[in-house]
């Protein structure tokens, strides 16, 4: 009897593992397929990170349309200095879908896990763009090689990352 449990409770764990990779797969496939140019409104979440990262991602900030609303940010309770960036960029500035931006602190691989677990649920879908940083030109940085295979925009600068990652978008030098 209690084998019989076991192997019962066993075999519904595994079942459910194997639902959640189909239904991961399902999500990280189709995200790219995404077609852009809807004019609505897309919710922005900002990962800000220290130091070259802030500059990169007001920088970024800056070239977006005003579509891009309401922006909300993620900011490390010791980057006083990024919340004097992000303060200063959004008093300066004339104030459904979900989207993720971030360039490259390792603080934004949670939250791009958890925007993606949403899709997984099926809660909502919640677009990870993620541009490399330009000072990485031979190799992804350690956030860029984890958010490459479930980023559904992923932006490089530097034309030999192109070449290294097909599934990557050039355009040069964004910032």
């Amino acid at each position: 009897m209690a084998l019989s449990l076991l192997l019962l409770v066993l075999f519904a764990g595994l079942l459910l593992c194997v639902l959640f990779v189909i239904r991961l797969y399902i999500v990280v496939k189709n995200g790219s397929t995404r077609v852009s140019g809807n004019k609505a409104s897309v919710t922005l979440l900002a990962v800000v990170g220290s130091g070259g990262h802030t500059t990169e991602i007001i920088r970024l900030l800056e070239s977006l349309s005003a579509v891009y609303t309401p922006r909300h940010y993620v900011i490390a309770d010791t980057d006083r200095m990024g919340e004097d960036k992000v303060c200063t960029f959004e008093a300066s500035r004339q104030s459904s879908k979900s989207q993720v931006l971030c360039n490259g602190p390792g603080t934004c691989v949670p939250l791009c896990a958890a925007g993606l677990l949403l899709g997984i649920l099926g809660m909502k879908k919640v677009l990870i763009v993620y541009v490399e940083s330009i000072c990485r030109v031979q190799t992804l940085s350690l956030t860029g090689k984890i958010l490459y295979p479930i980023s559904d925009y992923f932006f490089v600068q530097w034309p030999a990352l192109l070449d290294k990652y097909p599934k990557s978008i050039f355009l040069g030098r964004i910032v």
